[in-house]
């Protein structure tokens, strides 16, 4: 696994683990990367500073432990929980999200919550037109 610093072309920056580089070249030509403040799928690593371990870190990290702690671990729970309630409580419209976003947003469809796909140029439409929606939460366990 690897966690790479994303940015994308609106400047919000974020953090994504993808299985190894070739991962996430696959991932940003096909646009699957998405900017969870803006949408975007135009995204670019940023820079980073290469992670050096001792030897005493390497021997915390192979002990079993939880995922995550802290503020970070408790923020990773909500975005699970907010993901499971969506998935749970809304319709998998897949990728034809922003066609029914437009007929519920233009009345011509019931009022009901759905999740899918939209490629960038779709939630750019959608953005245009007034639509209220947001971006799924991206996960660590989504790049496995």
């Amino acid at each position: 696994m690897i966690k790479y610093s994303l940015q994308c072309a609106e400047g919000h920056q974020f953090e994504a683990w993808f299985s190894n580089s070739a991962a996430y070249d696959a991932q940003a030509k096909a646009g699957q990367i998405v900017c969870p403040a803006c949408g975007t799928t135009d995204v670019r690593k940023a820079l980073m500073a290469p992670a050096v371990r001792s030897s005493r870190s390497r021997e915390a990290v192979a002990r079993p432990g939880p995922a995550a702690e802290g503020p970070a671990g408790e923020a990773i729970e909500l975005m699970r929980k907010l993901r499971e309630h969506v998935t749970r409580n809304a319709e998998y419209v897949g990728p034809r999200f922003a066609d029914e976003a437009m007929k519920i947003h233009n009345e011509e469809a019931e009022q009901r919550g759905i999740y899918g796909e939209a490629s960038e140029r779709e939630v750019k439409l959608l953005r245009e037109e007034g639509v209220e929606f947001y971006p799924m939460p991206v996960l660590p366990e989504d790049h496995n």
